[in-house]
């Protein structure tokens, strides 16, 4: 194994338009785009939003991943753990994402917020108080 590399997890966001998404989450979250791929009209992007790394990638009923609209729900959230989660979540807020719960100190030790985006992903977006 290489001896420099961390094991970490890499979600995968899947969307019903990959592209929107891709560009929703650049102006949301100021991600950068770091590689993407269209192959036989299926485009999946990988994005970094500071040091965390994710996927997202067109639905593929073939292979048994759609998004969320069709699933009447989600299974997991997305933690965005950032030093500043009140500007993260304005900014998300100024490009469409759709607000649970604002950003604010929690009971259980983390000034976090909750909010929904056009494609029906849970965000998490704070940082731990402790």
């Amino acid at each position: 194994m290489d001896a420099g590399f961390k094991a970490h997890i890499l979600p995968t966001l899947t969307v019903n338009n990959a592209l929107a998404a891709i560009t929703f989450y650049q102006q949301a979250f100021g991600a950068q785009l770091l590689t993407s791929n269209t192959a036989d009209g299926h485009t999946v992007g990988v994005l970094a939003i500071e040091e965390a790394q994710f996927v997202v990638a067109d639905e593929s009923p073939a292979n048994g991943t759609v998004g969320p609209d069709k699933q009447n729900g989600v299974s997991i959230r997305i933690g965005l753990m950032v030093s500043d989660p009140d500007a993260v979540a304005n900014r998300a807020v100024e490009a469409g994402i759709t607000t649970v719960y604002p950003v604010a100190d929690q009971d259980y030790g983390y000034r976090l917020g909750c909010f929904i985006d056009p494609f029906g992903h849970h965000w998490e977006i704070g940082k731990p108080l402790f």
